[in-house]
């Protein structure tokens, strides 16, 4: 039996990287797709366990290839993005494969795989929560800041391109909206 994607996506500070977390404890059958990224390896992250780090040659390379299902551009110039091979390998596994991407990719992704993928959206109650949650991670400064509510403005108005939309307004609540979602579509044929 063939493998089925689920997609999650939300602005930055959306509560999607702590739903994930949540995911991963409750289902044993759902794997993360490794991503590729140019950025250095941080202390204790190991190539092909937590990124494929490839150096700028390498990704364009990939990407003249089509070896990319999506990839994006970050602050700093950094470059993230999700393998064909790495995501269709575990798919004819049979594994549920969880990606955690952005916005355009993400729409790019769902229209490629169709059927075999549930993308939901993470969405914050409002754009003021989401600068609040920002703030208290103390991990941005005014510009940085600024930048990321720009962006989440802009993905924003992609919502209505997802399978579900889920307000988190509340985590626990949020959280069971998308385990239901999610197990609904892991035991579907």
């Amino acid at each position: 039996m063939e493998g089925k994607l689920i997609i999650l996506v939300s602005p930055s500070g959306g509560g999607k990287s702590t739903i994930a977390k949540k995911l991963f404890e409750d289902f044993d059958s759902l794997k993360f797709s490794v991503s590729a990224t140019t950025r250095l390896p941080r202390d204790g992250e190991k190539h092909g366990v937590h990124y494929y780090f490839l150096s700028d040659a390498k990704f364009d390379q990939k990407i003249a290839e089509n070896e990319f299902l999506e990839w994006e551009k970050f602050y700093g110039g950094k470059r993230y993005g999700t393998l064909r091979s790495e995501v269709d390998k575990k798919l004819k596994s049979g594994y549920f494969i969880l990606l955690d991407v952005e916005v355009k990719g993400a729409v790019n992704i769902n229209d490629i795989y169709g059927d075999k993928c549930l993308s939901i959206f993470i969405q914050p109650p409002s754009l003021e929560v989401l600068k609040q949650r920002l703030e208290s991670r103390g991990t941005e400064n005014q510009k940085t800041l600024a930048l990321r509510l720009e962006r989440a403005k802009e993905e924003l108005t992609y919502a209505d391109r997802f399978d579900r939309v889920i307000i988190n307004d509340n985590l626990d609540t949020a959280y069971s909206q998308v385990k239901e979602a999610v197990s609904g579509f892991m035991n579907s044929k």
